[in-house]
């Protein structure tokens, strides 16, 4: 069932924060990769655990397993949760203790038990696209991130970090980031000046657009 309100996008900071996976399958296992992909550290409890959720224990100190049921209530120790079991009653129980410790909750394939939901995502490094249906379809916005995943090659991510460079730059001098109409350098032709290796050219363009 899709959630009853419009949801409120964020893009969480995770780094070095202890999230908790309940479930040892294949949704899982996508699920704590993505959380590691975000520099967490990923707590896995499931009653069994199949080989591909308990090779991510390869990383010392990022990932930890316990192969048992879960215990009510030990969802308040972490930041966020995901419950990924394929056992509706299980899930509904890490969403009712995370509601309780006020810890977000995501359950696979039942918006109904999450506190959040999570978007398809496509990336290029420091760019990232999040396409949310608000639970209506996951399917559409996978379809919706494919499309999107086409049109964003590494120039995208240079440009990220000649943006990021110019907003240091505008910083020192004491100027404010906010109120420069960054639009005035960003499009297409930028990114075709960074594809065919003029990236010199695109970053004076650039200045140029930001010039008082």
């Amino acid at each position: 069932m899709p959630v009853d309100a419009a949801v409120y996008p964020v893009s969480l900071l995770l780094r070095d924060r202890s999230c908790l996976v309940v479930g040892g399958g294949q949704i899982a296992e996508r699920k704590a990769t993505g959380l590691l992909a975000a520099g967490a550290r990923v707590h896995v409890v499931a009653k069994e655990v199949l080989p591909p959720v308990r090779a991510l224990a390869d990383r010392p100190g990022l990932v930890s397993i316990e192969e048992r049921p879960y215990r009510r209530g030990e969802v308040a120790g972490y930041w966020l949760a995901v419950a990924a079991t394929g056992d509706g009653e299980v899930n509904k129980a890490v969403y009712e203790d995370g509601e309780a410790a006020r810890v977000w909750v995501n359950s696979a394939d039942d918006p109904a038990s999450c506190s959040y939901i999570l978007p398809a995502v496509a990336r290029q490094g420091p760019v990232s696209v999040a396409v949310s249906t608000s639970g209506y379809s996951p399917a559409l916005a996978s379809w919706l991130k494919g499309h999107a995943a086409e049109h964003m090659g590494p120039e995208l991510a240079e440009l990220a970090e000649l943006l990021a460079e110019a907003r240091s730059k505008l910083k020192a001098q004491g100027r404010s980031t906010e109120d420069i109409d960054w639009r005035a350098g960003l499009d297409w032709a930028m990114l075709d000046l960074i594809r065919s290796g003029r990236r010199a050219e695109a970053k004076e363009r650039l200045e140029a657009c930001l010039s008082p």
